[in-house]
């Protein structure tokens, strides 16, 4: 990755359409690539067959908006905050990342100017961009990236696995820092594109505490923090000493409120009543829904179907699950089409049965054909030897039922699917609890403490959940397969030998042939010991007014473009690159 020069052509000349964005990433995923770096990287993005809107005209300044969001976050403090897609939106406003992914699904440099590793990839230089503040009026420093880089990296943060093998960050000179990794890691940059590269203010965190920068952040981003009513709403005014208004990169808006609106139905009719102006949905059936809504012009819709995927998470470390027969037969038993139906996603979501989707260049045929399909009699089967096992790990006498809780948000659709796989289960004789809560409750009861034994070993059975992302293979496993100590992103607390030494191919390799065959293997092993339970690929929308622009595609300060609604798990934008058509 080298250095990007700071100036570039008028914004609007450079755009490409988002449909054009849309061909692009379906032909890189098709064609797998000829060998080169760009294609040795690629996320397999595909677009649902929705047309995503260009803008329209140039940008224009002024106005607000409100966004409904799916659900509150505990925080927004990078390392502490447990954001999911619906908090990404409100992150991405008050951050930069130092690190983006493109359309291509290649990363470059976005707060950072460059970044460029050595040999081995056990090391990685990166420059910083020069007369970069904070919204508090510190300058962004390699001392910064430092000192960030040891709270990330304390026991109780929830990025501390992720970064496991930084050994430190040293500043080099005022705008140069250098990473040192304990091991190599191949795919480094992408781990700054989310929380891990998100720099925040120090002289905030000293003057507030962990606990006061959560609640009160501040970063280098687009908008500014101002208030923040739990459970309410969230609001951020424009940056006026944005470091990206000279290369293109906004803020347009002068404020956003973020409204976390959990009921999927509310979300959709604030949007039809005015109530709001923009609303984030990850719900197959609400997204059918907005299509027919969307039919007469009132809505814009901005979709985006990738790796991402509904499925349940199993804890493998709580009996009975920890046992590979109990979710092999609580896989066989249930029906993916039937659960995809229940979702509202027939036609829109299609079966999952690994980390990647089928434009993707690390999906595996092989691993779809060793997925466990539909087969009741076998589950019964292999219920029956576990219940008939003296040795069964829940220390039942032999003969007893199997009984399991399953957690999932109290939204009326997944009250639905949380009943369906009860109907599923209970039909091959499992006792099967079902227990309603609420979204930052639902994380961090799968994320767990790090005071529990083993530390973040998560207080939960059977979840509910969504798994999968853009971000470069070895990122996206590494994070759900690491030590279970150490990471806490490993929800279902899985880990195998297997999966240990394709991480470490995938480490330390950019070759894509060698890369997928490590994905296929590991792939393989999840198969078999089936730490989730795939539904269907999760379909992501944000709808809008009409008069809302350029919500699906946004560029790089090289003029890149970006990977749009896919950013993250899908459903997040970068709000600072939107506008309003009607802002006069």
């Amino acid at each position: 990755m080298t250095s990007i020069p700071g100036a570039r052509p008028n914004r609007s000349a450079r755009r490409l359409a988002v449909g054009l964005t849309a061909l692009a990433l379906a032909a890189t995923a098709a064609c797998g690539g000829s060998g080169g770096d760009d294609e040795e990287e690629a996320g397999g993005a595909a677009t649902l067959a929705t047309d995503n809107p260009e803008p329209t005209g140039e940008p224009q300044e002024g106005g607000s908006i409100t966004v409904a969001l799916e659900g509150e976050s505990n925080g927004w403090l990078p390392g502490t905050s447990a954001a999911a897609a619906p908090g990404y939106n409100v992150l991405y406003s008050i951050y930069d990342p130092l690190i983006m992914q493109t359309a291509e699904g290649t990363y470059e440099p976005y707060l950072a100017e460059s970044i460029e590793p050595n040999e081995d990839f056990t090391s990685w230089t990166m420059k910083l961009r020069e007369g970069v503040t904070f919204h508090d009026g510190s300058p962004l420093t390699a001392e910064v990236i430092a000192q960030n880089l040891a709270i990330l990296k304390e026991p109780t943060s929830n990025v501390a696995g992720a970064l496991a093998e930084v050994t430190g960050a040293t500043a080099v000179d005022p705008l140069t820092v250098r990473y040192d990794l304990a091991a190599p890691n191949a795919a480094f940059p992408a781990l700054l594109t989310t929380t891990p590269g998100m720099p925040f203010s120090m002289e905030n965190y000293n003057a507030l505490g962990k606990d006061g920068a959560n609640a009160e952040p501040v970063g280098t981003g687009p908008f500014v923090f101002e208030e923040w009513r739990r459970d309410d709403q969230l609001t951020v005014t424009a940056n006026e000493s944005y470091w990206g208004s000279d290369l293109g990169l906004g803020p347009y808006l002068d404020e956003i409120t973020f409204r976390p609106i959990p009921d999927e139905d509310s979300r959709l009719q604030s949007l039809l009543s005015g109530d709001v102006d923009a609303f984030q949905t990850l719900r197959q059936s609400v997204i059918r829904q907005a299509q027919e809504e969307a039919a007469d012009g009132g809505m814009a819709l901005h979709t985006f179907l990738g790796n991402n995927a509904g499925n349940s998470i199993f804890n493998t470390l709580v009996p009975p699950l920890d046992d590979p027969r109990v979710r092999q037969a609580l896989t066989h038993a249930v029906d993916q089409e039937q659960l995809i139906e229940v979702l509202g996603g027939t036609g829109i979501s299609p079966p999952q049965t690994q980390f990647f989707s089928e434009e993707s260049p690390y999906y595996s045929e092989a691993v779809a054909e060793a997925y466990p399909d539909y087969d009741p009699e076998k589950a019964e089967q292999l219920l029956q030897e576990y219940i008939d096992d003296p040795q069964r790990s829940d220390g039942l006498p032999v003969g007893s039922p199997i009984a399991i809780e399953y957690n999932c948000q109290p939204d009326p659709s997944l009250v639905e699917l949380s009943q369906a796989y009860q109907a599923f289960w209970s039909n091959v004789g499992v006792d099967v609890s079902l227990n309603a809560v609420d979204q930052a409750s639902h994380i961090q009861n799968a994320i767990g403490s790090p005071a529990t034994d083993p530390p973040f070993k998560g207080d939960f059975t059977a979840n509910c959940w969504r798994s999968g992302s853009q971000n470069d293979p070895y990122i996206v496993l590494r994070n759900e397969f690491g030590p279970v100590a150490k990471q806490p992103l490993n929800f279902t607390n899985y880990t195998s030998d297997v999966i240990d030494e394709q991480l470490q191919v995938l480490a330390t390799t950019q070759d894509l042939e060698t890369r997928k065959e490590a994905v296929e293997k590991i792939g393989l092993d999840l198969a078999e010991n089936v730490p989730q339970l795939w539904t269907g690929a999760t379909a992501t929308l944000i709808g809008t007014r009409p008069e809302l622009q350029n919500v699906s595609g946004w560029e790089l300060p090289s003029g890149a473009e970006g990977i749009g609604t896919g950013l993250f798990t899908g459903g997040t934008a970068l709000w600072g690159q939107t506008w309003l058509a009607d802002a006069e």
